[in-house]
């Protein structure tokens, strides 16, 4: 008598379907920018459709909570920006941590600046900081609000350079560049993405980045540590999953966004856009992400910065 075997389902190969890339802010700024490039060429490398949903508010939290909230297939990831992944977790009460993500690839690193109009007295680094020491609490600087990475940019200087600046919340990066052309302020904070295009045909002079070394889209641009203030700030762009993806997607995944990050055609349109690109593994990544969790804590505990 034959005996018959039970036929064991076929596992579909990941991906079979379209991946949702959850973007925690509003269309048309930079970060959503950044994600819709990458995900136009994820979908090269992957063969299925990437799809960007912008999920914001709450300073990147809703959508964050969201991405840390789904299911660990593959399926859903997001682009995750410095600070708010760490920031908000130590200010409030969130429900995400970096525990609640696997990170998969830095794809760009958007160092913050520090910029005045380019007829400003104050011409460098070195004469922002001997004004703020002149006029303790009197040099106005823009910042996207508290917690923003312009506003705590803003604190680590202060902390760095023993000085007090006097930080003004605005609505955006593009409010904080028209007070500054405006001159209802004296300086503004902006990532260099956005310096280098409020820059374009206007009077603007970037003091310096906040990189550990220059950045090849402003190669002229200085560092503040050159000045002696060793302040790393801005916004780290990478791509996460919910934690606990099986390997072999985590693998397919990385090895994905690697491509992406290699594509001639990717690092194009980056540069045309000013999206300064940068790939940077996981395992540094992750280091990357705990070395400023650490700082931040340290940071929170001499100035909370949504007081």
């Amino acid at each position: 008598m034959a005996i018959g075997i039970a036929a064991t389902p076929a596992v579909a190969e990941y991906p079979d379907r379209q991946i949702k890339l959850i973007v925690p802010f509003s269309a048309g700024g930079g970060t959503d920018l950044n994600a819709r490039t990458v995900a136009q060429f994820l979908e090269k490398e992957l063969g299925k459709p990437v799809v960007v949903v912008n999920r914001p508010g709450a300073g990147g939290e809703i959508g964050l909570s969201e991405l840390a909230s789904s299911d660990p297939d593959g399926y859903t990831i997001g682009i995750i920006n410095t600070p708010g992944i760490i920031t908000i977790p130590i200010e409030r009460e969130a429900q995400f941590s970096l525990d609640s993500f696997d990170f998969l690839a830095a794809m760009a690193e958007d160092p913050g600046t520090i910029n005045v109009l380019g007829s400003s007295d104050i011409n460098s680094i070195e004469d922002l900081v001997a004004a703020a020491k002149e006029k303790p609490g009197r040099v106005t600087v823009a910042t996207q609000g508290a917690g923003s990475a312009g506003h705590i940019n803003t604190l680590l200087l202060e902390q760095a350079a023993g000085i007090d600046l006097l930080p003004i919340p605005f609505d955006g990066s593009s409010a904080g560049r028209n007070a500054l052309l405006s001159g209802e302020i004296m300086a503004t904070t902006a990532n260099l993405g956005e310096a280098l295009t409020f820059s374009e045909g206007t009077d603007w002079r970037i003091l310096g980045v906040m990189a550990d070394e220059a950045s090849p889209m402003a190669s002229d641009v200085p560092t503040f540590a050159s000045a002696g203030y060793p302040v790393i700030g801005g916004s780290l762009r990478g791509i996460g999953a919910p934690a606990g993806l099986p390997d072999e997607v985590r693998e397919k995944l990385e090895d994905a966004l690697k491509k992406v990050s290699d594509d001639p055609e990717y690092l194009k349109i980056a540069k045309q856009a000013n999206l300064p690109a940068r790939f940077i593994p996981s395992d540094r990544y992750v280091s990357i992400l705990e070395g400023l969790d650490k700082s931040f804590h340290e940071l929170w505990e001499t100035t909370p910065w949504n007081q």
